[in-house]
This record gives structure tokens, C-alpha cells and sequence, in this order.
């Protein structure tokens, strides 16, 4: 019998949507501020995913501005087997401020997977994660969180329904609100929609973002309902099963419901596919925090569970619990083997760099970051200095491991205390840490220090700097378990140079980051990153001769 292993993705992989076309499976997951815009992920057995192509990468949707953790939220991949088209419906977050939560929705479609993509197509502004299903009369249907703002209703809102035009974009009549939730857990979102023997099913995420999410089911013979709730009352997937009332509060961490007995936490927001076989697994996002810690850097991941259906009809785990599992039983067939690391290597030795490198608010553009102007290298062009919200020249990749090291080699000749180029550690334009080559007018010469970005605070750490008179050196960032270790070298065949060590990076997590007692401050995650700061005449620019990550 062969295993998958939680995570299937590993690192910032939320809100996952999962599709079969034929022998081959995709899923779709959230990308907040980070561009390219929603990442499709390809599998042929549910155990090894590869991350293919972006949906959103053009500028369709500017992220410049955005507030964490607003942008591109919950995309919904589906597939209409009538046009043989792809569709993704999402949500933009604009605004988060005052809890209006002030959200444009759209879809996109697609002859193929990887593209391209049509310009997006506006659907509503009612609230968040839409979902589309095709019906089999030829009717398409959107399912949204219709978000409530005014005092005295319960919060978050209603699960609404309306009829959706396709082709022109809009609604068909209005929405019809069917369901505030099925269990006690409150905070329904997420709501997405399958049919099965004459039933509507309708999957909903619930208990917030936090560790009392969990995903909820209903049914109804009629799409707008009434939908009937599982009778467990219960969510059929949790990491953490035991009661919790809490109607009314639109969303919070729930940190009292932590299981200490799973390593998987957080386990929600889920999205249902059958095998060729007539098995059934459900995707969704979870979370891994530090030991003995509330806080998670990889922010929510993307996981999977084996389902069945009861004799009366009812969706629920293969093993008849509700506890989410970090390991399960791969479709029948599978063959076994490993699961493929998430080490990265990238020497730039091609036309294109790895397609996992993303950027944070900006696109990626040949005017400030490319492979053509010095063969071998990547050069990246300084910009805003990260706490922009705008340009941040940044290249980042997702952290994916609790231990890992993060390195690369830097060419860089600044001459100015605003020009800098290095290596670090990036949640948002509030949060990270910077590993850099700068001038330094005191010495006239190249230096190697450290700033750091903690909840908006800037800090220099300037009794730590070195002299790096040729402007070439090799930088590391190891990471364990929330703790950095800073290094260098001057020479591949030196060893390294402990520049600083046990530098606390814990805060640079969902839980460390703007968040109000009580709340998550943000459901992003960690990144690694090489990047290049110009505030003095935007005309420096940093060489970077590779990029690895080795995870342990």
C-alpha cells in the first residue's frame, strides 16, 4: 500500500482547489500580495505535485499597495466538461480596514491549463471565495460568502447562491442566502458545491483560519435549497474534533483549540475530487508550527485526505473520523515511491530562472529583473527600499521546511549608503531580514551587515559589519526551527564564516505578524529571497551567480 505523506505542498499553498481532467489532477491555491497570481500545481497520483504555471501574471490584477494579508484570495479551479474549458474564480482583497473586508470577484478561463489565461471577467463584490459549479443543464452557479458588516447580525455572513452569467460576467437574479453554517463552529466561508445521486452537496470552511478551523457539509435535492446538515453536527474534517461554540465571531485563532496530540493543525478550507476509480480525497489547507510554539512560518500549506461516502449518503473519512491524519492511503494502483524534495537549485545558466521565484506587490519585469544582460547571472536592479509596498526589488521562493538553508553568491558595487544587495528572510513589507552588501561611508569600502524589519521597527545591527573591499561574496541562511544563523565566505573553497548566530526569526509567521490578541495577523507564510535596494538614482544593480535551498 502505498503512503502520501502530508503536506502534498509544502509552504504557502492555501485554500486549495482541486480538479481531475482525464488521468491528470491540478489544484490551485491563494497568493495574497505575491505575484505571479495564483499558483496551479500538476500531479498524475496525489503524492508528487509540481508546480506548472500561474494563472495571474500580467499585471490583470495590480497587488501594488496591498495591506497583509489582502490580495489574491481563494481561487476556485473547475472545469466545464461541456466547453472543455478551465475556469478560475478568486477573489481581490482590497481592503481589510474597519472589517469591511472590500473584495472584487472574477474568474478567469483557459482552453488549457497552463494558459493563457483570459483577462478576468467581474462576477461580484458581495464578499469572498467564490466557487463555480456547472451544472448539468448548462447552468453555472456561483456560491460566495456574502460578508456582513453591520452591528447586531451574526458575522461573517451568510453562504449565498445566485446564478452566474458566464460569458458577460454578473449575476443571473440575485443571490439566495441558504446557510450562516452546519455545526456551532461559526465563520462559514469557502462554500463550494458538488452533485452526487440527486444531491447538491455544499463544503464549506468554518472556525476561522485558526486552530478551530474545519471543514462542514450539507445537502439539498434543490441547488438554492434548503440544505440539510450533516448529522454529526460536527466539521467532518478538523485537526481538532472536540466541541466549540463559536456563532457569531467572524473570525479569530482560537488558540485554545490546539491539539498537541497532531502535528497537522489548522486543517480547513477543503475541496473534493473522485480517482478514475470511484475513490474520493479531499484537498485542504493545514499548518505546522514550532515546537512548542503557536507560531507558523510556512504559513497554511496544502494537504489531502482519504473520504467515502456512508449508506445514507453522507461524505466523511475513510477511517469514520474527523481528525485530520499527516499520513493516508494513496489511490489503489499508485505505485510506490519517494516524494519528491523541495530543494532548489538555480545556477542561471538558462533563458529562464526557476518558476518558483516570486516577487512581493510588483510583477516580474526585464527592467529590473533578468538573465539576459551578464550571461550566468541574475541581476536584479535595486528599487524601493522593503518596507515598500510598491517596487521591492525582491526574488523569493516559499519556505517549505521548519530546517533548511537558504544560499547564494552576490556581486555588487554600491556607492551610496541607500544602494544594497543580499540575502534574507521576507513575510511582508512590516517583516524580514536582510543579509546585504552596502557602502559605507565611514570605511569608503563595501560592507556586509544586517537590517531587520520587526512589525514596522527598522534596526541596524551595526556592530555587525565586515569589510567586503572586492564586493563579491557568498552568503547563508541557515534556519532551524524559527532560530537564523547568518554566514559567508570570500572563496567557494573557504570555509564558512559564522557572522551572527541565534538571531530569533520566530515572528516571521502567521501568528508574529500585525495580528490583534486573540487573531491570526496574517495566512501568507515565509519566504526566502536575493534581492537589490536602489533609494538614491535607481542605476545600481546586483549580480547573483545561484540560489539554493537544501532542506533537512
Amino acid at each position: 500500500m502505498t503512503i502520501i505523506k502530508n503536506p502534498i505542498i509544502s509552504g504557502m499553498a492555501p485554500d486549495p482547489s482541486i480538479i481531475r481532467v482525464g488521468d491528470i489532477y491540478y489544484i490551485a491555491t491563494s497568493t495574497f500580495h505575491w505575484t505571479p497570481g495564483i499558483q496551479i500545481f500538476k500531479s498524475v497520483d496525489l503524492v508528487n505535485w509540481e508546480l506548472i504555471t500561474y494563472a495571474l501574471g500580467n499585471e490583470e490584477i495590480r497587488l501594488q499597495g496591498t495591506n497583509t494579508p489582502a490580495g489574491i484570495w481563494a481561487p476556485h479551479l473547475s472545469y466545464d466538461e461541456v466547453t472543455k474549458k478551465y475556469w478560475i474564480a478568486f477573489s481581490h482583497m482590497l481592503n481589510m480596514a474597519g472589517r469591511e473586508f472590500n473584495s472584487d470577484s472574477y474568474a478567469v478561463c483557459a482552453d488549457d491549463i497552463t494558459g493563457p489565461w483570459s483577462d478576468p471577467i467581474y462576477l461580484t463584490s458581495i464578499g469572498f471565495d467564490p466557487a463555480i459549479f456547472h451544472d448539468v443543464d448548462g447552468k453555472h452557479y456561483i456560491s460566495i460568502l456574502e460578508w456582513e458588516t453591520r452591528d447586531g447580525f451574526q458575522a461573517p455572513g451568510h453562504i449565498v447562491i445566485a446564478e452566474v452569467d458566464l460569458k458577460n460576467g454578473g449575476i443571473i437574479g440575485k443571490f439566495t442566502r441558504v446557510t450562516q453554517g452546519f455545526t456551532t463552529r461559526g465563520c462559514a466561508e469557502a462554500p463550494q458545491i458538488y452533485k452526487k445521486n440527486g444531491y447538491y452537496y455544499l463544503i464549506i470552511a468554518a472556525g476561522g483560519t485558526g486552530y478551530a478551523h474545519g471543514i462542514e457539509i450539507g445537502r439539498s435535492k434543490k441547488i438554492f435549497g434548503p440544505y440539510e446538515a450533516h448529522p454529526s453536527g460536527e466539521p467532518i474534517i478538523t485537526s481538532s474534533p472536540r466541541h466549540l461554540y463559536s456563532l457569531g465571531d467572524p473570525d479569530a485563532g482560537h488558540f485554545e483549540m490546539y491539539n498537541p496530540n497532531s502535528i497537522m493543525q489548522k486543517s480547513g478550507h477543503g475541496s473534493l475530487v473522485e480517482t478514475k476509480d470511484g475513490e474520493w480525497y479531499i484537498a485542504h489547507l493545514m499548518s505546522r508550527p514550532l515546537t512548542g510554539q503557536l507560531k507558523n512560518p510556512l504559513g497554511r500549506e496544502t494537504a489531502i485526505q482519504k473520504m467515502r461516502w456512508s449508506t445514507d449518503g453522507w461524505l466523511e473519512m475513510a477511517d469514520g473520523s474527523n481528525l485530520a491524519k499527516m499520513e493516508i492511503e494513496a489511490p489503489v494502483g499508485t505505485m510506490m515511491q519517494s516524494k519528491i524534495n523541495d530543494d532548489i537549485f538555480d545556477n542561471f545558466d538558462t533563458d529562464k530562472y526557476d518558476l518558483r521565484f516570486m516577487t512581493p506587490y510588483q510583477v516580474q519585469k526585464e527592467s529590473w529583473v533578468n538573465l539576459n544582460e551578464r550571461t550566468g547571472f541574475l541581476r536584479i536592479h535595486g528599487k524601493n527600499s522593503f518596507f515598500s509596498q510598491m517596487n521591492p526589488a525582491i526574488m523569493g521562493t516559499r519556505a517549505t521546511s521548519l530546517n533548511y538553508e537558504v544560499k547564494t553568491k552576490v556581486e555588487f558595487h554600491p556607492n551610496h549608503y541607500s544602494e544594497t544587495a543580499g540575502l534574507g528572510l521576507y513575510y511582508d513589507s512590516n517583516n524580514w531580514i536582510y543579509f546585504h552588501l552596502v557602502y559605507s561611508e565611514e570605511q569608503n569600502s563595501t560592507v556586509l551587515t544586517i537590517l531587520e524589519a520587526n512589525l514596522g521597527e527598522r534596526t541596524e545591527y551595526v556592530n555587525h559589519k565586515i569589510n567586503i573591499d572586492a564586493g563579491i561574496v557568498e552568503l547563508k541562511i541557515t534556519y532551524i526551527e524559527g532560530v537564523a544563523k547568518f554566514s559567508y565566505r570570500l572563496n567557494t573553497e573557504d570555509t564558512w564564516k559564522l557572522f551572527i548566530d541565534n538571531v530569533d526569526v520566530s515572528y516571521l509567521s502567521d501568528e508574529g505578524v500585525n495580528g490583534a490578541e486573540g487573531e491570526i495577523g496574517g495566512f501568507t507564510g515565509l519566504y526566502n529571497f536575493i534581492g537589490s535596494v536602489d533609494s538614491h538614482q535607481h542605476d545600481s544593480f546586483a549580480d547573483f551567480s545561484y540560489y539554493q535551498v537544501i532542506n533537512s
